[in-house]
């Protein structure tokens, strides 16, 4: 096989059952116009939306909405899921679509929305070219980094905010990072591990221990999943705050703290979801502009402290539900070989 005859199968990783994963062969479809091949060198597994997939917690009214893009099969079992793949072109004409201006995007890098699998078609427009300057196993992380962009935008952050994001997990560090580097923010990251203290140090933000909370936060961010992490939220909160729930719950029914301060402190919580771009920015800015922001925001190298480890694909399926169970699992990469 060269570079010039790709083979047109693939393999996959499929959810056939709660807590079961297993590798599945994939008959690719040539090209057509407007489409390119893809072969995934990187891919990233996204612990949180991930586990809930996987344990058949995605609640029936969600089955539509919370499906991802090149998603095959159905919710709960057997789905074949994921959205984090950076590989290669191999075979197809423009592979950053005609705002490219490229005539032959074969070689060109691309980070791509679609489940783990090692080699895949999709339309043109949808492998986003990474800059120059990315590291491309650090890619990976573009699509962790768009929502923390999204929540970044719902939550207002502005220059000399005092900032918790209460939740640990790569969303959450994320969202620390960006809200770190605007001028004058005090950002703190709240979370169970004090392992996490030296990461969130390297991004730029002070670590806090549940039981040491900042206080009179402008704004809160949640991202824990938690009904620990939320009762943390509210009481970080400074008078008449802004909180933004990022998390999923899947098909859990929190319990909110409503009483104690939340009514005096005049509090405010809203939902924050990447599937839409926030209102104040929705006539200029699509979804694809919102992605390739991502993925220059993933040009610096301290970034790199969000990996946690790396599994070959040919290994996924034995270790992919351990790697989802582990709390200290961050930005778990796959090594396509």
């Amino acid at each position: 096989m060269t570079d010039d005859e790709p083979d047109k199968a693939g393999r996959a990783l499929w959810l056939v059952g709660e807590g079961r994963a297993a590798l599945r062969e994939e008959r690719l479809p040539e090209p057509g116009a407007g489409e390119v091949l893809v072969r995934a060198r990187h891919g990233a597994i996204s612990r949180g939306t991930e586990s809930l997939v996987a344990s058949g917690s995605v609640p029936e009214s969600e089955w539509q909405r919370m499906r991802a893009p090149f998603q095959e099969g159905a919710f709960p079992f057997p789905v074949k899921y994921g959205y984090g793949t950076v590989g290669e072109i191999v075979e197809g004409g423009r592979g950053g679509g005609a705002e490219s201006g490229a005539d032959d995007s074969r070689g060109r890098w691309v980070f791509c929305l679609h489940p783990h699998q090692d080699l895949f078609v999709v339309p043109a427009d949808a492998a986003v070219p990474i800059p120059e300057g990315v590291a491309k196993h650090r890619a990976v992380l573009a699509a962790n980094m768009e929502t923390a962009l999204n929540v970044v935008w719902d939550a207002g952050i502005l220059p000399g905010d005092r900032v918790a994001v209460v939740g640990g997990g790569v969303v959450g560090l994320l969202v620390a990072y960006i809200a770190a580097a605007i001028p004058g923010t005090e950002t703190f990251v709240v979370d169970v591990n004090p392992s996490r203290g030296g990461i969130v140090a390297a991004l730029g933000a002070q670590f806090a221990a549940p039981t040491d909370l900042p206080a009179d936060c402008d704004v809160v961010v949640h991202t824990s999943a938690s009904e620990e992490g939320l009762a943390s939220a509210i009481a970080a909160a400074g008078f008449e705050a802004r909180i933004v729930e990022a998390s999923w719950y899947g098909a859990a029914l929190p319990t909110i703290p409503l009483g104690g301060a939340f009514h005096s402190q005049r509090l405010s919580i809203v939902g924050s979801q990447v599937g839409s771009v926030p209102p104040g920015r929705a006539t200029r800015w699509s979804n694809r502009r919102r992605l390739e922001a991502a993925l220059r925001l993933l040009a610096d190298p301290r970034l790199d402290v969000l990996f946690s480890g790396e599994t070959a694909f040919a290994d996924l399926s034995a270790r992919y539900v351990d790697i989802l169970a582990d709390p200290a699992t961050l930005c778990h990469r796959i090594r396509y070989d």
